[in-house]
């Protein structure tokens, strides 16, 4: 029997759905995972809300020269302009692995330079140690959020 293209779609795309599913259904092991202690100093809503949290796409990534571990990011941030924000991830992560991926940044820290680039804001990861190692992972979320999407 032939089977129709839309048939082998659903084929396809149902073969795709068992393997998400699967690797959904697979379980993390966090017993071994130490994460910071919480601050015990609280901060009041007014200095929080200083703190400009924004979603943003990677348009570039690239190792910055003569260093190990810094990354140099050309962000869309929503405002038409370019942002340039550097770093420290590159024990973690390949510059190539991060382009198209959105992720969020503090966006109104005054610049840093660093290696001779002016950094304009600071990316968020997610750190913990497991085992006597640290672990890092950047924060990246839906790719349907648009790049200047405010977080609250």
């Amino acid at each position: 029997t032939m089977k129709t293209q839309g048939g082998a779609k659903n084929e396809a795309n149902n073969s795709v759905q068992v393997k998400t599913e699967e690797k959904s259904a697979e379980k993390i092991d966090f017993s071994k995972v130490e994460i910071e202690p919480l601050f015990k100093d609280d901060v009041d809503f007014e200095t929080f809300s200083k703190s400009d949290f924004r979603a943003v796409k990677v348009k570039e990534c690239t190792a910055v020269p003569k260093s190990k571990k810094l990354l140099q990011f050309t962000l869309d941030d929503g405002t038409g302009e370019d942002r340039t924000i550097l770093s420290g991830i590159h024990e973690y992560y390949e510059p190539e692995e991060l382009v198209g991926k959105t992720c969020i940044a503090i966006t109104n820290l005054p610049p840093r330079k660093m290696m001779g680039i002016d950094s304009c804001g600071m990316l968020i990861s997610a750190v913990h140690n497991e085992e006597g190692e640290e672990k890092l992972h950047l924060l990246m979320v839906d790719e349907h959020i648009p790049a200047g999407a405010k977080l609250y």
